[in-house]
């Protein structure tokens, strides 16, 4: 031990008195010719006394503090611990993480935060920060969508095709009706300035239509009916209504954002033109780029990865560029995705664990920081915000429902699956954001549907077990392949 502090004292004593000797020496060089460089503040300062020094420190860490990487650290903490914190709170009353989790970034957004404590709600989210919170938003649902794409098993539309395609056709176009219809009556007073009257029913017909896919999937899963009739039913009706559903929406928008009726049918033949270009050259070529050692590999490689992600943000500019969102590309590059060996759930572990744990919280984030509580300050926009809710349930609840009816499931069964089918989460936010970003929805119509989007949710689980849960629906299933 002796030996070694005397080895370590002598080789800071070999180099460091070199550099005293040279700093010494060095000060007595000619001065360098040219511009004088301005003098730092803050050795000014410090000059001037003890006072002084503290004075230039604290304006040093506040002006550091204000830097646009502190600003987005600081807000990465906000973000990432209210969220997590309000996601296992909500678990504990029997809801979805990812419901606690949205409305974590309502509790950020001016409707809490913004609220109760203004000015550090101006200082952690300042207007000039919200562009690179939207960018890191919108890739990390660009990623999640990607993990969503390779959820879907469209193997198992062969074995229910009968059921599952009315129940979640009707499921759409029922719940639109109700949109449309109710736009009718709220067009003046709550669309976007500018909006058109077709744009604005289009989207509000949508936002009705959505069902989430992946929360409806760990609903399932929480309450063990994967591998029911039921659980089954439904997991094939929400793919086939996602697979519905952001396909109308893609036509949507190549619809709203097209300047004349030329450039929309251009923009809907690029979309036709690319999703066979993916389905029919690039799905079939992939299992051969990314070889068949890493298509069975127990745990993929960050080359494959590296393929995987270049494959998504490639599809993402593609449809960025033809006039949709980057988030039809990502889905549509997992929906294309091999599933060799369990390929796609491999990958997808390690693509949603990221974005679902850093970049989702984002996007909540930024979604609340837009919604507006606030806003509904009277007696009719509240009644208004309940009228959407239940719109909103009585057609995308009933149409399911009463469609299942008709293709012989019990009523227990209907409206179980209704009640799941109602389910909306991130899908329903991700629609909204793209009608706000397109000048469609006001903030005020925006706040009353993320409000129904958070409701229909959280009705969820209440609405299954109000209904009930009948013996003959919970009956184990040896094979998804069982008719």
């Amino acid at each position: 031990m002796k030996r070694t502090i005397v080895i370590y004292l002598l080789i800071l004593a070999v180099a460091g008195l070199p550099i005293v000797w040279l700093l010494h020496a060095g000060s007595s060089l000619p001065a360098p010719v040219g511009t004088p460089a301005v003098p730092a503040a803050a050795p000014a300062a410090a000059a001037a006394g003890d006072s002084s020094a503290l004075t230039a420190m604290v304006a040093t860490l506040a002006k550091n503090s204000s830097d646009p990487l502190s600003h987005l650290f600081l807000q990465l903490i906000a973000i990432l611990a209210v969220s997590r914190a309000t996601g296992w709170l909500f678990t504990r009353f029997g809801q979805p993480a990812v419901v606690g989790e949205m409305a974590a970034g309502i509790l950020l957004g001016p409707s809490l935060f913004g609220l109760l404590a203004p000015g550090s709600f101006a200082f952690v989210f300042p207007a000039a920060s919200l562009g690179t919170l939207k960018l890191l938003s919108e890739v990390g649902v660009c990623l999640f969508m990607f993990a969503v794409g390779m959820e879907l098993n469209m193997g198992l539309v062969k074995h229910r095709a009968h059921t599952a395609v009315v129940v979640s056709h009707a499921g759409i176009v029922f719940p639109y009706l109700l949109g449309v219809g109710l736009a009718f009556f709220v067009y003046s007073h709550l669309a976007a300035p500018g909006a058109t009257f077709t744009a604005f029913a289009l989207f509000m017909g949508i936002s009705m239509s959505v069902t989430a896919f992946p929360v409806l999937a760990r609903i399932l899963q929480e309450r063990s009916l994967t591998r029911t009739m039921l659980g089954s039913t439904a997991i094939t009706c929400a793919a086939i209504g996602d697979v519905t559903a952001w396909s109308i929406l893609a036509f949507i928008v190549a619809i709203v954002r097209s300047s004349s009726l030329g450039g929309c049918a251009l923009n809907l033949l690029l979309v036709l033109v690319f999703i066979a270009f993916m389905v029919g050259i690039v799905k079939p070529l992939l299992p051969h780029w990314l070889g068949a050692t890493r298509l069975t590999s127990d745990d993929p490689s960050k080359g494959t990865l590296a393929a995987a992600i270049c494959v998504t943000v490639g599809a993402a500019l593609c449809t960025e560029a033809i006039g949709i969102h980057a988030l039809f590309g990502a889905f549509l590059a997992g929906a294309i995705m091999p599933d060799t060996d369990g390929f796609r759930h491999k990958l997808g572990i390690r693509i949603e664990n990221f974005s679902s744990v850093l970049l989702l919280p984002l996007f909540f984030a930024f979604t609340g920081l837009r919604t507006q509580i606030g806003l509904l300050n009277d007696w009719q926009g509240w009644l208004v915000c309940v009228a959407i809710i239940a719109v909103a349930t009585l057609g995308k609840l009933g149409g399911s429902a009463f469609s299942a009816r008709l293709t012989g499931m019990t009523w227990t069964d209907s409206l179980q699956l209704g009640a799941l089918m109602n389910t909306r989460g991130l899908m329903e936010l991700i629609v909204l954001n793209m009608g706000y970003d397109l000048g469609i929805l006001s903030p005020r119509i925006f706040t009353m549907l993320v409000i129904m989007a958070l409701a229909t949710t959280m009705l969820t689980g209440p609405l299954l077990t109000l209904f009930g849960e009948r013996q003959s629906s919970h009956e184990e299933l040896p094979e998804f392949s069982r008719s």
